[in-house]
């Protein structure tokens, strides 16, 4: 019984694993970009300017990768169950 329940948990993580970093990374992606756009608005004395910018340019590239792998991961699941 705990070889059957063992194995469930094995095949649901290796179905799952891929996914579980996307958010992770999506987030990642937005504060560092946060983070350059603040130290370049400190450095250049310049309003909030360079925080929008560089906060809707890492929200932007995090999504487009998010759905991107996403889309990725997808397709070879579908190729996988049709091999």
């Amino acid at each position: 019984m705990k070889d059957k329940k063992s194995s469930n948990f094995a095949s649901t993580y290796r179905q799952v694993g891929p996914y579980l970093g996307l958010g992770t990374q999506l987030a990642f992606t937005i504060v560092l970009m946060f983070f350059i756009g603040k130290w370049i608005d400190d450095t250049a004395e310049t309003s909030p300017v360079f925080i929008l910018i560089f906060t809707f340019t890492g929200a932007i590239a995090g999504l487009y990768n998010f759905i991107k792998t996403v889309l990725t991961l997808n397709d070879k699941k579908k190729y996988d169950k049709d091999s």
